[in-house]
């Protein structure tokens, strides 16, 4: 990876991390609060009225491993992924810690699935991230 492709903040932050720049527990810090990119279907009727008030994310499972929700360091970083799901034409902007407040338990989470820069996170992972944004932890 060429630092010169690095597209945010975020993703300065994730190649930091892969290099050993930073370390693993400062980066979840830093991700918590970073904006991402989730793919949302577009699930609208001709002339462009929505059908549904809630937006279905991209959610992946290969055999019988866990259920991941897609996310993405930025729109741009999405497409070449998102040609095989094409009707993921939607997405969100929204903080990383709104996804993880949201997410039901079970789930994993990967990042920038099939890019170098990308990063997969197991179900306990994303439960411990969603248990430390609690006030009661």
């Amino acid at each position: 990876m060429d630092e010169t492709n690095l597209r945010n903040e975020l993703e300065r932050q994730l190649y930091a991390a892969q290099t050993g720049e930073t370390d693993s527990e400062t980066f979840m810090r830093q991700l918590v609060e970073a904006q991402v990119f989730m793919p949302v279907k577009d699930d609208t009727a001709p002339g462009g009225i929505q059908r549904s008030t809630r937006a279905t994310p991209l959610v992946v499972q290969e055999g019988d491993g866990p259920a991941v929700l897609v996310l993405f360091t930025s729109p741009e970083r999405a497409k070449p992924f998102l040609e095989h799901y094409p009707e993921f034409r939607g997405g969100l902007l929204t903080e990383f810690r709104w996804v993880l407040e949201r997410m039901e338990p079970g789930f994993g989470i990967v990042i920038n699935p099939g890019d170098e820069l990308g990063l997969d996170m197991e179900p306990e992972l994303v439960a411990h991230l969603a248990r430390s944004l609690s006030p009661l932890h």
